[in-house]
C-alpha cells in the first residue's frame, strides 16, 4: 500500500539499528501518545520482565531502546507527525 501510494518513504529497521532513547521520544511525540502505547505488550519479553511493574515512561522508554522487538509496528512518519499503521486502513487515512 504505501509503495502504491505516491507518497516517498524510508524504512527504518530498527530491529537492526536500534532507535536510541532521543529518537524513541522524538517519535512518540509525532504520534502524539504515550510510551505504553507504542510497546507490543503480548511480546514474551515485556511479559517476563516487565509486565505488572510500575514503570515510569522513562523506564518504558528505555525498555523499547534496549529491546526493540517491543516496540510497535509499521510506524509511518510524514514530517512531524506519525501514526502506528495497524489496522491497514489507518495507513491509507494517514496516506491521503
Amino acid at each position: 500500500m504505501v509503495q502504491n501510494s505516491g507518497v516517498e518513504f524510508q524504512i527504518v529497521k530498527y530491529l537492526e539499528n536500534k532507535l536510541t532513547i532521543e529518537e524513541l521520544t522524538q517519535l512518540l511525540t509525532k504520534l502524539g501518545i504515550s510510551p505504553i502505547e507504542l510497546v507490543r505488550i503480548k511480546e514474551p519479553i515485556w511479559i517476563s520482565k516487565y509486565k505488572n511493574q510500575h514503570l515510569s515512561d522513562s523506564e518504558i522508554i528505555e525498555a523499547m531502546a534496549e529491546n526493540p522487538i517491543l516496540i510497535e509496528r509499521p510506524v509511518l512518519i510524514n514530517g512531524e507527525k506519525a501514526v502506528i499503521a495497524r489496522p491497514v486502513e489507518k495507513a491509507a487515512a494517514f496516506l491521503r
